[in-house]
């Protein structure tokens, strides 16, 4: 079976306040919006954004929540964690954990979107990114 992940989506509380965190936050433009979904178009993903109770029904999840997960948003430079740990702040977020070195390397901090999703901003200097925004795992 090829590994493969297609579309990850969040269950969230509003849709406004979604969109300007993505939006205003990580300056990403939607592909597509109704109502009650948001998708953006990432690097081989697509990330939807689903009102939770909608999500909740077409599931049949009501009433489940999910245990300790985080996603992760890498950068190139380890410059540009903070920056943009900041402006994920200024656009709804809450910061988790200021970005500091883990002793694995690297640099690193969370921010949490408006409805608690936990974000890594990260910076690996063995886990190079492509033109085209595709990280490889690396040691």
């Amino acid at each position: 079976m090829q590994q493969l992940i297609a579309v990850i989506t969040l269950g969230i509380a509003e849709l406004a306040r979604s969109k300007r965190f993505y939006g205003d936050g990580f300056g990403w433009k939607p592909v597509f919006a109704s109502e009650e979904i948001v998708f953006y178009q990432m690097n081989g993903l697509v990330l939807a954004t689903w009102l939770a109770a909608a999500l909740e029904a077409d599931s049949r999840q009501a009433g489940r929540t999910p245990g300790a997960f985080s996603l992760a948003h890498n950068v190139a430079a380890k410059e540009a964690v903070q920056p943009l740990l900041d402006q994920l702040v200024s656009a709804g977020g809450s910061l988790l954990r200021p970005a500091d070195a883990p002793p694995q390397g690297g640099f690193r901090g969370y921010v949490a979107d408006p409805d608690g999703h936990a974000w890594e901003i990260a910076w690996n200097p063995s886990w190079p990114i492509d033109a085209v925004g595709h990280v490889t795992f690396g040691i």
